[in-house]
């Protein structure tokens, strides 16, 4: 899940752990309202048939990987859905995700509204597709 202040993309993978897709976006009005619903939302994907082995969370950084404030208020959010959920959280760096994300957009959709709106899905499957294959 790409984890932002006003919104939460969130991506899956199919049972093999090979391919990452975008899922949704959440819009969220407040950190507690974004573990509650994003929480929410495990628990309904972890009831389906091949339920979630592992949630990742995007880790963001600047570019010369030192923490930002958005690190911290990760670290917070990660915290907090510990405290929601039983499944094992791992982080992956999101560094340049958005852009590799927006770029993937903006080949085949031209209204930049549109492409916001799939934005943090999209950049969530980016790094959740770094994970796969990377641990695979």
């Amino acid at each position: 899940m790409d984890v932002g202040a006003r919104r939460v993309g969130l991506a899956i993978s199919d049972a093999s752990r090979t391919l990452a897709r975008p899922q949704e976006t959440i819009k969220v009005t407040s950190e507690a309202d974004a573990v509650h619903r994003v929480a929410q939302r495990i628990a309904e994907l972890d009831g389906e048939d091949e339920g979630i082995a592992t949630i990742v969370v995007g880790l963001p950084s600047s570019l010369d990987g030192t923490p930002t404030p958005q690190t911290r208020a990760v670290h917070a959010f990660i915290a907090r859905l510990k405290q929601r959920t039983a499944l094992p959280i791992a982080t992956e760096d999101e560094r340049l995700t958005s852009v590799e994300a927006e770029s993937r957009l903006a080949l085949r959709e031209k209204d930049w509204r549109k492409r916001k709106a799939q934005l943090d899905a999209v950049s969530a499957a980016v790094f959740l597709q770094d994970y796969l294959d990377r641990t695979i």
